[in-house]
């Protein structure tokens, strides 16, 4: 918690980092996917995860002493739902949209978690909670008119693209709820975090096999493999981040500024980005200060 009058605390400091290191992941992704597909990405960054995660996970704890059934049923959940089908919709819709239209969609996570909690625990919603909803709906509105009307929709980056951001959202506000049961076993992040991870990457192994057979990394185009290693480094600070942030920091205090990775998303194409990779454009950036306000509103009132 954030003692009275402190504000720029370590937990802060690191929700902060994360929203910096996800939208980094994000702009890496749209540069490593131009030939390549989104499963490739996904491979890469798994792998980078799991190089990173796995050996400090022993080098700082003791995983297999940690786990329960209950925690490895957990953050396995998390992983197969969060980290494999999330964000291998995430990045397909990076690829297909850009990453400054799908990060504000997939910032619309706490209205799907919310809407999930009315239905499944019976949760009420507040004005508050409906104002911050309608907000988000709105935003996205205005992305997806601003996206459609783009010289740049085809078939393949059109309409059809935006249901990829839309659907990471979804199974990224599934994810939190296992991984809160994960955590309630009292094991660390670390662990949690290697276990999610690992799951994730043996199922989506598992999948690409039985569906197309398993990716050839040395046919990714060699201007392109460095930046989906830059996307996997920093999505694994991100998960550090994150993670240890909510060790700190209340989950209202921490989701709203991680959720402003949009909004650096679109500070960093406006400074670097000089190509047709990511069209900033004034509907576009007020769809997203829209639809981040309510995602912000809806975690802040829950």
């Amino acid at each position: 918690m954030i003692p009275g009058g402190e504000v720029l605390t370590l937990g802060v400091f690191l929700a902060a980092f994360g929203a910096i290191a996800l939208a980094v992941q994000s702009l890496s992704i749209r540069y490593g996917t131009i030939t390549s597909d989104s499963s490739d990405a996904l491979v890469v960054v798994l792998a980078v995860n799991i190089l990173a995660l796995v050996p400090a996970a022993f080098l700082f704890g003791s995983p297999i002493q940690e786990l329960t059934l209950r925690a490895l049923a957990a953050f396995s959940a998390a992983g197969l739902l969060g980290t494999m089908v999330g964000r291998a919709m995430h990045f397909e819709g990076i690829k297909r949209i850009g990453s400054s239209r799908a990060e504000p969609i997939k910032a619309s996570q706490p209205l799907h978690a919310s809407l999930i909690a009315v239905v499944v625990l019976g949760e009420v919603v507040t004005g508050g909670h409906l104002v911050s909803m309608i907000a988000i709906v709105l935003g996205i509105a205005i992305i997806t008119y601003e996206h459609g009307r783009s010289d740049r929709s085809d078939a393949k980056n059109g309409y059809v693209g935006l249901a990829f951001p839309f659907t990471a959202a979804f199974f990224y506000g599934i994810e939190p709820t296992f991984a809160k049961l994960g955590f309630a076993e009292d094991v660390t992040v670390l662990t949690g975090l290697t276990v999610k991870t690992a799951s994730a990457s043996l199922g989506f192994l598992i999948y690409l096999w039985w569906t197309q057979g398993l990716p050839d990394l040395r046919e990714v185009e060699k201007r392109e493999l460095p930046w989906l290693v830059g996307a996997g480094v920093a999505n694994t600070l991100f998960l550090l981040g994150y993670y240890g942030a909510l060790a700190l920091e209340p989950v209202s205090l921490v989701v709203p500024l991680v959720q402003s990775s949009p909004l650096v998303i679109i500070l960093l194409s406006v400074l670097f980005v000089s190509d047709n990779l990511e069209r900033i454009t004034p509907r576009l950036v007020i769809g997203a200060l829209v639809a981040v306000a309510g995602a912000i509103g809806v975690t802040l009132l829950s």
